[in-house]
């Protein structure tokens, strides 16, 4: 019954607890649903452990049904998100909520509308979601492909997700896509012809990143991706802050064959970062309350350091905005996703990548996406609605 339904903010250590604690209870028996560390899940929701809080103002909410939590959400107030042009998707008044996860639709319905009553208190006038919880995080709402575990830093969410928040009044802002592609296929002719070329040309450089230089390297990759990015579609700058966490928490899967950097007459002009597939392994080891075992622990930390047969996941491409109309920005795409493509079969016998996310109307990454035989696997929605 929805009457005996309580929503309030998160307000104890007890509550906090058990908003980290209810995804794990309520994704148990999804097979493709991957635990991640609870402890990370902790630091992504804490002020001390996430420097998006620094701009952000964000509620946390539980549903209880007497003792019983059943359901959780979390509204929030992107800062850097309200400076954006409204064309761009962002913009003044809009408003986030994310990380959505309740027992039926009436609970549902209920942490939705609370989310909204509280974006409306902050003087929201519309509201994105779901988003978990930057931009850069996990955006949106899987809507297709269900049937297989996400790759590393993508979200997951039950099938019957989508009619619950679609029934609320929400619509469709934008559709986000993942490439799946076999690495082990050697790209067509015209493209092997493009790589060829630009490795002919000597204004070009395309290389691996430089560990014992992971600052300096990181900074650079910043500011190509905030040039590259500041037109698109949801754009939110990242932060020196943001970046220098980042770079933290991925630093163990960072390899230096697998995230590139183009330069043109000797400038850093683009990018592509390539992550090992961690879901893949955390689905093995780490228990269903987010937690390895012993056992666990050792078998999580040996793939760390040699992450044999991972999967591979391109989170993050970009060409300075200079070059975006050029031949040479996809010439340098493809450089790079050669490069990469060869070093995950040699150094780490991969056999399959994923691209994305990838918005629906970026036509030049999609067909990038396409000339390399890669087919869209995912979907996910970002979704719309005036408050």
């Amino acid at each position: 019954m929805a009457s005996d339904l309580v929503i309030a903010p998160v307000s104890s250590k007890a509550d906090f607890g058990a908003f980290i604690d209810l995804s794990y209870r309520l994704n148990a028996d999804d097979p493709n649903w991957v635990p991640q560390l609870r402890a990370e899940e902790v630091a992504k929701f804490s002020a001390a452990g996430n420097p998006y809080f620094d701009h952000a103002r964000v509620q946390l909410l539980l549903a209880r049904r007497g003792a019983q939590v059943v359901g959780r959400i979390a509204a929030h107030i992107d800062e850097l998100a309200l400076t954006q042009p409204t064309e761009q998707g962002m913009g003044p008044g809009t408003g986030f909520w994310g990380a959505l996860e309740a027992e039926d639709a009436a609970i549902s319905a209920a942490l939705i509308a609370a989310a909204e009553s509280w974006l409306k208190e902050q003087g929201m006038i519309r509201v994105l979601a779901p988003m978990n919880l930057s931009v850069w995080e996990e955006p949106g709402l899987l809507v297709r492909g269900h049937d297989h575990p996400p790759m590393v830093m993508m979200g997951h969410h039950k099938p019957h997700y989508q009619g619950w928040i679609e029934a609320q009044g929400y619509t469709s802002a934008k559709t986000l896509y993942t490439y799946d592609l076999d690495i082990r296929r050697e790209f067509p002719p015209l493209i092997q012809r493009i790589v060829s070329s630009g490795e002919k040309n000597s204004r070009i450089k395309v290389r691996g990143v430089d560990k014992s230089k992971f600052e300096q390297e990181a900074a650079t990759i910043l500011d190509i991706l905030n040039d590259a990015w500041a037109d698109n579609w949801g754009f939110v700058p990242i932060t020196d802050k943001e970046i220098v966490h980042t770079g933290k928490k991925l630093k163990p899967l960072v390899r230096e064959d697998l995230i590139m950097i183009a330069e043109l007459d000797g400038v850093p002009v683009a990018f592509m970062m390539t992550l090992p597939d961690l879901n893949g392994i955390q689905q093995r080891t780490v228990g269903k309350n987010g937690k390895p075992s012993l056992l666990g622990w050792i078998k999580l930390g040996l793939w760390i350091f040699k992450p044999t047969q991972a999967g591979m996941r391109v989170p993050l491409m970009g060409v300075r905005k200079s070059l975006q109309a050029s031949r040479i920005a996809s010439q340098l795409a493809f450089m790079m996703i050669e490069y990469i493509r060869r070093a995950a079969i040699a150094n780490y016998n991969s056999t399959r990548g994923e691209i994305g996310w990838v918005l629906d109307d970026n036509q030049g990454m999609n067909a990038i996406a396409d000339a390399i035989n890669s087919t869209v696997n995912k979907e996910y929605r970002i979704y719309e609605k005036g408050l």
